[in-house]
């Protein structure tokens, strides 16, 4: 059994009920429309306030000084492709340079493994098993174990970068342990029925034992959240699903997004673009069927995936969509920077590809649910970057295309842009130090 993942504003939020919230303001440049907001800090499990145990632990031991002077790990989940998670990580050790770095596995690839700058990973036992270089996803049942191994005593701050197991290290009383929540394990909690049913695995005696692991995945994980000191989600979304799921309150930090490459061009063309791996999830058919339905409009979708066959089905032969397959980043941005809009119906965890189309300049049509309700700028802002549709259907999205040619004169290049900046890696990496600084300073 394989379990897979998918790689791919700063919120205010409530006390957790036994502690105390402290805020910390940092305005990122340029300070656009908002950007730069209170971060609240919440530390759970503890009858102290939060000050009182900042100053327990700076009188515990010599204090470094500021946060560059922290021993600190940041562990990964697993290695071998560079996606959403492994930007992250990038930044995260731009922040701190001096951090070691942990993991289940690592088997990346030379090719892709240049923004670990030489840095050794330190990797668990599952490393070593048969055939974990190709199936190690079919470990998982052994990697709560595999977590719980990683030595990290030495370490004044632990930075998990979590969707699946690394909160689960173990750390002492005197250290600061941040998980960044890219999402809880969505297979063993809200999307069960549907991964199970997707695999195959829906009834049986194979379906019997994937229950049965699942429910002890979910007894280690929700156990594990009481060893957390502070949660960090990548969106608001993420922050509403860790507090269903752990009881817990996270603070919001959008991930880094590249939008120094992803920047506007000088023209528009008239078609609408999707860019997306072709997954259940990801929703391409329905985007595709919507414009099979409207000859009028043009669509180009890039992508491609083990649903590429239905997708391609769903445009029915309309010569109104072009399907140009995968393509490399710089003709991707050059089809973000002519398209009139962006069109996404998925709900995501957060949505890179929704902020790299508003960098190069382009509104964005997308599903309202997910990330997406933080990144695009609807008719309730001061100024918009798009809209959000309701439903995962292809009258929906029709209904929302209507909409957009409406609106479309009131929607700028320049806002869509100005929006991205709010997302990029130099905020993220001032926002994650702020909040390193304000538990150590």
């Amino acid at each position: 059994m394989e379990f897979v993942e998918e790689k791919t504003p700063v919120t205010e939020g409530a006390a957790s009920n036994r502690g105390e919230s402290f805020a910390y303001r940092h305005t990122a440049e340029p300070d656009v429309g908002g950007i730069g907001a209170e971060i609240p800090l919440f530390r759970e499990g503890h009858e102290t306030s939060w000050s009182d145990h900042a100053a327990a632990v700076r009188a515990a031991r010599p204090r470094p000084g500021r946060a560059g002077g922290l021993r600190v790990a940041i562990v990964h989940e697993w290695l071998d492709t560079y996606g959403g998670s492994e930007r992250v990580l990038e930044q995260f050790l731009v922040c701190f340079p001096s951090a070691d770095i942990f993991a289940v596995v690592d088997f990346m690839g030379e090719r892709e493994r240049g923004f670990l700058q030489g840095r050794k990973v330190q990797t668990s036992f599952v490393q070593r098993l048969p055939f974990a270089r190709r199936y190690f996803r079919h470990y998982i049942g052994l990697m709560p174990i595999a977590m719980q191994q990683l030595d990290l005593s030495g370490y004044d701050l632990v930075i998990s970068s979590n969707h699946a197991v690394a909160k689960g290290v173990l750390t002492g009383p005197d250290q600061v342990h941040i998980s960044y929540m890219h999402s809880p394990m969505r297979y063993i909690w809200d999307l069960q029925h549907q991964y199970l049913g997707q695999m195959g695995i829906d009834r049986g005696l194979k379906s019997i034992y994937a229950r049965w692991q699942f429910a002890r995945l979910r007894q280690w994980d929700v156990s594990t959240a009481h060893q957390v000191d502070y949660f960090v989600a990548n969106s608001s979304y993420i922050a509403r699903r860790v507090r269903r799921t752990y009881r817990r309150e996270a603070m919001v930090i959008h991930p880094p997004v590249d939008i120094d490459h992803f920047v506007p061009g000088s023209r528009k063309e008239d078609f609408f673009l999707l860019a997306c791996r072709f997954v259940p999830y990801k929703r391409a058919d329905v985007v595709v069927q919507s414009f099979a339905h409207r000859g009028d409009r043009r669509l180009v979708v890039v992508g491609d995936g083990p649903e590429a066959d239905r997708v391609r089905a769903a445009a029915r032969g309309a010569p109104n969509i072009e399907f140009v397959g995968t393509v490399g980043r710089d003709v991707l941005i050059g089809l973000m920077q002519r398209a009139r809009a962006f069109v996404f119906a998925a709900e995501e965890d957060f949505g890179i590809t929704l902020v790299e189309a508003q960098a190069c300049g382009t509104p964005v049509i997308a599903y309202g649910r997910g990330g997406a309700i933080d990144i695009v700028r609807t008719e309730k802002a001061e100024w918009q970057t798009g809209l959000l549709f309701d439903q995962q259907t292809p009258d929906a999205i029709s209904e929302a295309v209507d909409r957009f040619e409406t609106l479309e004169h009131q929607i700028t290049s320049d806002a869509c842009r100005m929006n991205a900046l709010r997302f990029s890696e130099a905020r993220f990496r001032a926002e994650i130090g702020g909040v390193v600084d304000r538990i150590f300073g």
